[in-house]
């Protein structure tokens, strides 16, 4: 048997002779096992591993093995994005052209030959190419393949609402009505972008999912992914967290990973974790919130919060997992009143990636409203020292917070001359030692919960639009993506401040409240004092002598 006829006989050895041309190392395990399931896998198959691995490298191999086993076959590829698409195809036609083996396989002169739509030298003709490139919005319908290859399709950007999602639900049911009757193949690449990742969808229409994690599972995850998991995984005898592939990542590698992308983050990008088996995973929804237009000096007296459909905002797109709305209040009051106070609480940019995050709150009656909110790139720059400043100047408020625990003290200090050209109020540093996860929950969930949080719409509005490009500065996503875990978000700035806001209002809350019960207590033992003095009169010439004003049961006491 000639090593052409080894190669088309055994896809593993055609992976091993791409990396040798490519001089890489040898494959590892895990890809090995990717491409050993490429071939044999079934028909309608969802590859699921950790991102890094080289699965989209692996598949570009495996579409020229295909087209080298058989150039008849027509492959359409498919990206959430056309440049990606584009650089799949570019990718498996660059190894036509290079190495030797495939020489055969380079378009005539009369052929297709572009980068994004090419043929192979001995197809024949046909209205299809042998490769075509398309973006997952591009023009599938029309379009005639017998391999189709999503290929991460699902990225943040496109599946970071409940409507994103059901429109790429919806898109992808167009592979069937360009697929080859009877010998097609669907095969999708990649790594959930969300708990209500579109893989586990589709796993309820016919395909067959494999996964792939980076990291040897716990008993409870490998209960999770049950029969998904793969064999060659489960075969390794490993302890839970021992990684998989150590000749790509290392456990000290994936330790770094797992710190840059957030817990909740690794979890689903290199453990392929969705699971949601716990409804107090995401304690903060956004029904809880009153989403209207607040005021900048005056509130309603009166606020009511309501989760009828026909309250669901409809207009304010929602980033939160499946069910979870903003809701309009049921009612408020005609009459409107000064808010008690205005604060501005700031987290300043601790690493380099992070935002200022900043939150405006007011309190009136209870309620405590956000009429503002964002973030800044910067953080020592007087370019949003000044921003921040006129954010305090616009929202009139009285007091501002600052996170101390970064720069110990250092920011409010550069701060200061900068705010005195635009307001004038009063500084004070916050310090926390709690874990931050834990605080931010046990601060905002309470007032959430009691539906005591109302939010302005248009900043809502523009806390979407300003980080489509990026969701996880929003506001509203990391509100929803918060959990218990440490490190459960990559960025937490914005949620950060939002709970320092409430921190602020809960304390003099509960300071009032210590007041009014220290005056209920009071007026009730007076209560009972001048019900003992008119029992001891009653039926009695004696006449109480006369009181001066003031509570009578301090002057009795002498």
């Amino acid at each position: 048997m000639t090593q052409l006829d080894l190669v088309k006989n055994d896809f593993r050895k055609f992976v091993y002779v791409v990396w040798k041309h490519l001089g890489l190392p040898d494959p590892t395990p895990v890809q090995y096992d990717i491409a050993y399931y490429l071939q044999h896998g079934p028909k309608r198959m969802i590859i699921e591993a950790f991102r890094g691995v080289g699965k989209s490298w692996i598949t570009s191999a495996f579409v020229d093995w295909c087209l080298l086993v058989n150039p008849q076959n027509k492959i359409l590829v498919v990206s959430a994005s056309k440049p990606r698409a584009d650089d799949f195809s570019i990718f498996t036609k660059r190894l036509i052209q290079e190495m030797p083996m495939l020489a055969h396989l380079k378009a005539s002169d009369d052929q297709r030959s572009s980068n994004i739509s090419f043929d192979v030298g001995p197809a024949m003709a046909a209205h299809a190419p042998s490769v075509k490139s398309v973006g997952i919005t591009g023009q599938i319908v029309g379009s005639r393949a017998d391999i189709i290859i999503a290929d991460d399709i699902e990225v943040l950007t496109n599946t970071i609402t409940q409507m994103m999602r059901d429109r790429l639900s919806e898109t992808v049911k167009e592979f069937d009505s360009v697929l080859t009757p009877e010998r097609g193949r669907i095969i999708y690449l990649g790594t959930p972008q969300t708990e209500e990742t579109l893989y586990n969808a589709l796993q309820s229409r016919g395909y067959k999912a494999c996964i792939w994690p980076a990291e040897y599972p716990s008993p409870e995850l490998e209960e999770h992914y049950g029969s998904r998991l793969a064999p060659f995984i489960g075969s390794l005898n490993l302890r839970p967290g021992q990684a998989v592939d150590p000749l790509r990542f290392d456990e000290l590698d994936l330790a770094e990973r797992k710190a840059s992308y957030g817990r909740s983050g690794y979890a689903r990008q290199f453990m392929l974790d969705t699971s949601l088996s716990d409804a107090n995973r995401f304690p903060l929804k956004l029904r809880d919130l009153i989403v209207t237009s607040v005021g900048r000096d005056k509130a309603p007296g009166e606020i009511v919060w309501c989760n009828d459909q026909k309250n669901i905002v409809e207009s304010l797109p929602t980033v939160g997992l499946t069910g979870d709305y903003y809701y309009k209040p049921l009612r408020e009051s005609e009459e409107s009143f000064p808010y008690s106070g205005s604060v501005l609480s700031i987290d300043p940019a601790g690493r380099g990636t992070d935002e200022t995050g900043f939150v405006v709150t007011k309190f009136l009656n209870g309620n405590i409203y956000v009429p503002a909110f964002g973030g800044f790139k910067g953080g020592y720059d007087d370019a949003t020292l000044e921003a921040l400043a006129k954010v305090a100047r616009d929202n009139a408020v009285n007091l501002i917070q600052i996170e101390a625990n970064f720069g110990d003290g250092m920011y409010t200090e550069l701060f200061k001359p900068v705010l005195s050209k635009f307001h004038n109020c009063t500084i004070e540093e916050v310090k926390h030692t709690k874990q931050k996860e834990l605080r931010i929950i046990d601060t905002v969930e309470p007032v959430m919960n009691q539906h005591r949080l109302i939010i302005d719409y248009t900043a809502l509005k523009r806390d979407f639009e300003s980080t489509q490009e990026e969701p996880r500065y929003s506001l509203a996503y990391q509100m929803t993506r918060l959990t218990r875990d440490r490190g459960s978000l990559v960025h937490d700035d914005r949620i950060d401040a939002l709970a320092l806001g409430i921190s602020y209002w809960v304390e003099q809350v509960a300071a009032d409240r210590d007041k009014m019960f220290a005056l209920r207590k009071e007026e009730q033992l007076d209560q009972i004092l001048e019900d003992f003095k008119e029992s001891v009169f009653k039926n009695s010439n004696l006449r109480p002598p006369a009181q001066p004003d003031g509570p009578r049961w301090v002057k009795m006491r002498k």
